[in-house]
């Protein structure tokens, strides 16, 4: 698979080698090469170079300079300040690289594609079985979605496990009202979702229905009447047994709750797979060993009944230790057991190396408490990782949780009908001007309002909260997905228009500045993935992106594309600069999760 060495790693490791050759006493040296305003771009490595070789740090660069090859890829090079270089490239070699990466046989635009000998494993999007997902499971699902698409297009092996919520005592509540009252659930969980995501949202929200229903009618029968708390309870004793029956019902509970799931992930245009599904229920055979293997080896220790784990840096307000519960005073097994019963059967049976948790921020300190309890156990060491990839909360535009009026969590649904709804109205304001049929503005009404949803939650380092504001989200300016997929729309425009004139590169034309600019940061497009790969920071993309567009605004300002001033050299080199700048939007928009329509 070929990939496209990007012209600042060229530069480089040029740079780099001028360095070995004219200071060999240096040995290997990092030129700290970056993008500049003032050239294409500089390199200040020779400065703390030259301190450490006690020299003269302009006369080093002009030693450093002399030993550059000539290779067609430097136009000048300019010696600055106390020693920094200045470097601007050839516009041959601009266009030469960006058509290597167009002529990428596997359309990947010369991204590398680099196999890992590990397994990632991402745990994301953790809905609970039998409840509505509401606008606190949104950023796991989106963050989460959009590091599997990235982390598989650059090479890694990556297993998705969603530790869905399925287990616990409210469910012999549940299970012992369906026993006493049957027909409470109207109708039978679907078959066969292998797929995942073809369940509809009247199927979907019908089983929601169903839920809710049987669950507001448990709970008052369960506060009301004694006799009915104690035969839950005995039913919660059934479950844990494996009571076929019990499990039978809560079964049905399950499957009612992924038709809802498939629903509402068939909104946010995710794919959920079952075999991808493992809820807190499937760890429960391992809970009695893991506990067993902790207190053995001396990890967790018994206080006042409770095995627990200790750690030195983390206490109360009282001054005093406050442990990690792995297992209760009653002989019931707390969260921890079942997410270090997890780690063990990813690491064991998954084969992974690395361990991604897509989790709310809030749980940070369960998370450390549960990685260090891993690692003095041996199940995490240097050869298999685990990080959490925290996420901030979704606020209003008052600054405060995001809320409905009546002060209620908003229903993660009803959040992304609302988009789509605004969106849609955007969409056919502009119909009339590209001729959309109705059915086109209901497809791109959905493509613009979920990708709105998505790129305002990826766009935002996922630690940090952020302000949820539909009407800025669908905006046609500033940093937002319609932004970039009217800049997509309009690329594709232009190649419609274009009739006979094919893109085509011409790496022996002098680019204008504009074009130059689109063109380095076209680039850079296989480094930035990298990047955002190796420290999961999808909002980098989508920053990448969105600069991306901001340069082909100003490339349409300077460079008429199909104009009849143009001659057909200069018009096919710039349908060339354009269609691969829609190609990279197209890849990138597709790892955030968000469409890019062809017309809008």
């Amino acid at each position: 698979m070929a990939s496209v060495t990007s012209l600042a790693s060229t530069l480089q490791q040029q740079l780099a080698d001028a360095l070995t050759a004219a200071l060999p006493e240096a040995g290997t040296a990092d030129p700290l090469l970056r993008r500049s305003d003032r050239a294409d771009f500089q390199a200040n490595g020779i400065l703390a170079l030259a301190k450490k070789l006690k020299g003269n740090p302009r006369e080093l660069a002009s030693q450093v300079t002399a030993a550059l090859p000539e290779s067609g890829l430097i136009k000048d090079i300019e010696v600055s300040g106390p020693g920094f270089l200045n470097v601007t490239l050839t516009d041959r070699a601009i266009v030469e690289t960006l058509a290597a990466r167009a002529a990428d046989a596997e359309g990947r635009l010369g991204v590398p594609f680099s196999p890992t000998a590990g397994t990632t494993v991402i745990d994301y999007a953790q809905p609970n079985v039998a409840k509505e997902m509401h606008v606190g499971h949104l950023r796991s699902a989106v963050i989460g979605d959009a590091m599997v698409q990235i982390l598989e297009f650059t090479g890694e092996s990556v297993v998705r496990r969603h530790h869905i919520g399925d287990w616990g005592t409210q469910f012999g509540m549940l299970i012992q009202y369906l026993i006493e009252h049957p027909d409470e659930l109207s109708h039978e969980a679907g078959e066969g979702h292998e797929g995942g995501t073809g369940t509809d949202g009247s199927a979907g929200e019908a089983a929601m229905s169903s839920l809710n229903r049987l669950y507001k009618a448990s709970r008052a029968l369960f506060d009301s009447d004694e006799e009915f708390k104690a035969r839950s309870r005995d039913r919660v004793v059934a479950l844990q047994a494996g009571e076929p029956e019990t499990l039978a019902m809560w079964q049905r509970f399950v499957d009612e709750s992924k038709i809802y799931f498939y629903s509402v992930f068939n909104k946010l245009d995710m794919e959920i797979r079952d075999p991808d599904i493992v809820g807190e229920s499937g760890y429960n055979d391992m809970l009695e060993e893991t506990c067993r293997i902790l207190e053995e080896t001396g990890v967790a220790v018994r206080s006042e009944g409770a095995l627990c784990v200790f750690f030195d840096d983390v206490k109360g307000p009282d001054g005093n230790k406050v442990p990690l519960i792995v297992k209760k005073t009653n002989g019931g097994y707390g969260y921890a057991a079942t997410d270090l019963s997890a780690i063990r059967d990813r690491v064991r049976n998954l084969k992974a190396s690395t361990l991604l948790y897509v989790v709310d921020a809030r749980q940070s300190l369960h998370f450390k408490m549960v990685f260090e309890t891993a690692r003095r156990a041996g199940w995490l060491n240097e050869d298999v990782t685990a990080h959490q990839l925290a996420f901030g909360t979704v606020l209003g535009k008052d600054g405060k949780p995001f809320k409905t009026r009546e002060g209620v969590t908003v229903r993660l649904e009803d959040l992304l009908d609302e988009a789509v709804a605004r969106a849609t109205s955007v969409v056919r304001e502009k119909a009339g001007k590209v001729g959309l049929s109705e059915e086109e503005i209901v497809e791109n009404g959905r493509y613009v309002g979920v990708g709105a949803v998505k790129y305002a939650d990826l766009s935002t380092s996922a630690v940090r909260d952020y302000k949820f504001d539909l009407d800025q989200m669908v905006s046609l300016h500033g940093d937002t997905s319609v932004y970039l997929q009217y800049a997509y729309a309009r690329i594709r425009s232009i190649l419609r228009k274009a009739g006979d004139a094919k893109p085509a590169a011409h790496p022996e034309l002098e680019l204008a500045p504009a074009e130059r600019a689109l063109g380095l940061h076209l680039d850079q497009f296989g480094e930035v993935l990298a990047e955002v790969a190796a420290g999961y920071e999808p909002h980098k993309l989508a920053a990448y992106l969105y600069q991306l567009a901001s340069h082909l605004t100003t490339f349409y300002d300077q460079c008429q594309v199909l104009s009849e001033d143009n001659a057909p050299e200069v018009v096919e080199n710039r349908l060339f600069l354009v269609e691969l700048t829609a190609r990279t939007l197209h890849q990138g928009m597709k790892l955030l999760g968000i469409r890019t329509p062809e017309r809008l």
